[in-house]
């Protein structure tokens, strides 16, 4: 049904001008008056009011093919998507922007919206004034809650007939009194599970609590001590302007073409990549963007075991994209793109700075060679497209980068504040037991805390400052590439490197290529194995390059994590992709986020390990590549108050795309 309302949306969207209500390109986010457009719209057809409230409003995009073919000055198809709460019902909706009509009103069966901020505000309420909460707050101590944050957080489902079909809520607290970071003073051995549709308290959960402690972890420069020295202020200085050339959300750099926009969900959507060779503008990638976001952690106590969150699918509803901060998160030369999200009652809202592009030389040189008859050395320059996302105590940096070579690089990079508990030990040396936080006493205690009898305080992370134990966990970030290599008509390609062995030779062995066309998705379930290197590609059937190859892009990982959860752990079936590094699908305008469209209260095998289940053809398709960077964090000291940005990422390279270096064109001379 879906397949045939994009046919719909863009055969039968009246004309309208290119540039009308701002738009200039297909893909670009909804702007303020369309927004408001698919608001009144569903107000006028009696389904907005009030009470009404909103887990998704975005761009419902058009058919892949009508974008390609799109030149400037046609007519612009343009639809928005909705996800609409009423009440304890959900619906989608489709709205035609240009006919101002609602296209589709369609309830949301078996699946639930994602979470938005008030449900989390009625969790916290509700909590607070329950009397078992007001105890175990005795309990510690705690008799004035005036000083006190409270915070509800959805937490892993788990299938179980309690949690089926419940929105329910964990509410955790935290002693501000005095500080201005409070991660290191959380009410430790608490929690409060909340039904927040009814806002009613249905279990509390009290493990029992070490002593409360004074240790510190601001962050502000009077806390950080007196600052160091860094001589010489650096600054880059462009004074022809940027090297790149912005018309709206189409960029134009070094032989780059691609259109770029911020989405509520996903962040940054680079789309319609091309690159300028000679004459031909050739295409290379229809869309690349962040498809899904897991984070487990890995104490199994009732206040942690919850803890694996689908960030991408279930915290959307306000946006986890937040601004940069001008000249510290990006260059002072860079240029900004604010974008639209929305309130819970669906108004739109602006949110600056959420995207950055700049242009940056690390003084690194894009190709050299020396001899005594001739040296030479080109400097590189690569164009940087950033976002970043804030998800409770976690930061992530996001960056698309494109390179003079041909290349595209994506990194995300993990900083912020580690998610950590409390210990009545106040070091890695102190053996004084903390009841249900690690050493445990008695084995009821132990039961109690699902730990076991003697355990280490430190068992399941380690001691980052004095009673504070940084969590050991997990990140997992799925990438979307739908790589169009010299058409929307690819092949993917495995090239083994194989031992082969020799005989009648000095030399014993070699190693040897050996390519496979893979036919079906099944075969395409890759994991990064270094004992069998291989290289991943995506290659065109109808071109070659001028010594015959065909062209092609390869996906070069980098470093990247494998996942150690048993297959039967339930949070493991709900992310699915982290299975394998590498999935590959044949296209589908449906398919966009690796966990499901919707990953709230989800069940295992939503998302790729479902829609794979056909074993679908990807031989001379339509393919889309997703790879997962993966990252299995143990807590050190020096990741304590706030973490270093740790970057890790892939790239997109050329495979015999070109027929020599594109870079050799580069100018000489500093």
């Amino acid at each position: 049904m879906r397949t045939s309302l994009l046919l719909l949306l863009s055969l039968a969207v009246a004309a309208t001008p290119a540039h009308s209500q701002g738009v200039q390109h297909p893909l670009d986010p909804l702007s303020w008056d369309e927004h408001w457009t698919t608001l009144e719209v569903l107000r006028d057809a009696g389904h907005l009011d009030p009470e009404t409230r909103f887990s998704q409003l975005r761009l419902r995009e058009p058919d892949k093919a009508a974008v390609w073919d799109w030149s400037e000055g046609d007519a612009i198809s343009r639809a928005s998507f909705a996800v609409v709460r009423q009440g304890s019902e959900a619906y989608e909706a489709v709205v035609d922007l240009v006919a101002r009509e609602l296209v589709s009103w369609n309830a949301l069966e078996g699946v639930y919206p994602n979470w938005i901020s008030e449900e989390f505000g009625a969790a916290v309420e509700a909590a607070m004034t329950h009397p078992e909460f007001i105890e175990g707050m005795r309990r510690r101590g705690i008799e004035d809650f005036t000083f006190i944050n409270c915070l509800a957080i959805p937490p892993g489902y788990f299938g179980t007939p309690e949690e089926k079909g419940r929105r329910l809520g964990h509410v955790r607290c935290s002693d501000a009194t005095g500080v201005r970071n409070t991660w290191p003073r959380q009410i430790e051995g608490l929690t409060v599970v909340v039904d927040v549709e009814k806002g009613e308290v249905v279990e509390v959960v009290d493990e029992g609590a070490p002593p409360l402690h004074s240790t510190t972890a601001d962050y502000d420069s009077a806390s950080s001590g007196e600052p160091r020295e860094v001589p010489g202020p650096f600054h880059v200085e462009q004074p022809q302007g940027p090297g790149f050339v912005l018309d709206g959300h189409q960029v134009e750099w070094q032989n780059w073409s691609f259109h770029v926009r911020v989405d509520q969900r996903v962040g940054t959507v680079v789309s319609t990549v091309t690159y300028t060779d000679g004459d031909d503008e050739r295409p290379i990638l229809y869309q690349g963007h962040l498809s899904e976001i897991f984070v487990p952690y890995m104490d199994p106590g009732f206040a942690w075991h919850a803890r694996n969150f689908i960030d991408a699918g279930e915290f959307t509803g306000t946006g986890i994209f937040k601004p940069l901060m001008a000249g510290l998160d990006c260059p002072d030369h860079a240029v900004y793109f604010d974008s639209l999200n929305h309130a819970d009652n669906g108004r739109p809202t602006t949110v600056p700075r959420t995207l950055c592009l700049f242009e940056r030389e690390m003084g690194d040189p894009a190709w050299r060679h020396g001899e005594d008859n001739m040296n030479a050395s080109r400097k590189k320059r690569d164009l940087v497209v950033r976002s970043a996302a804030v998800i409770g105590n976690y930061d992530y940096l996001f960056d698309w980068v494109f390179q003079q070579d041909g290349s595209i690089h994506a990194a995300v990079g993990a900083t912020g504040i580690v998610e950590v508990k409390m210990s009545g030990q106040a070091t890695a040396h102190d053996e004084v037991a903390s009841l249900g936080h690690g050493a445990a006493g008695s084995e009821a205690e132990a039961e109690a805390a699902d730990v076991t009898p003697g355990a280490r305080a430190d068992s399941y992370g380690r001691f980052i400052a004095p009673h504070i134990i940084g969590v050991n966990h997990d990140h997992y970030f799925s990438f979307r590439m739908d790589l169009d290599v010299d058409g929307m008509t690819n092949d993917f390609v495995v090239d083994r490197l194989v031992s082969k062995r020799l005989d009648g030779n000095r030399r014993k062995s070699i190693w040897v290529q050996e390519s496979t066309a893979i036919q079906r998705e099944a075969d395409a379930q890759l994991d990064i194995d270094l004992t069998k290197p291989a290289m991943w590609r995506v290659t065109s059937p109808t071109r070659t390059n001028r010594v015959g190859y065909r062209t092609s892009y390869q996906l070069r990982p980098g470093m990247t994590a494998s996942t150690l959860l048993a297959e039967d752990d339930y949070p493991r079936g709900r992310a699915g992709y982290i299975g394998h590094h590498l999935w590959v699908t044949p296209y589908s305008a449906d398919e966009r986020y690796a966990a499901g469209e919707h990953p709230t209260l989800s069940e295992p095998g939503m998302g790729l390990p479902g829609w794979t289940k056909d074993n679908r053809s990807i031989a001379s398709a339509d393919v889309v590549l997703w790879y997962t960077v993966g990252m299995h964090h143990v807590v050190r000291a020096e990741d304590w108050p706030v973490m270093p940005v740790m970057w890790h990422g892939f790239e997109l390279r050329p495979f015999d795309f070109f027929d020599s270096n594109p870079a050799m064109d580069l100018p000489e001379g500093k």
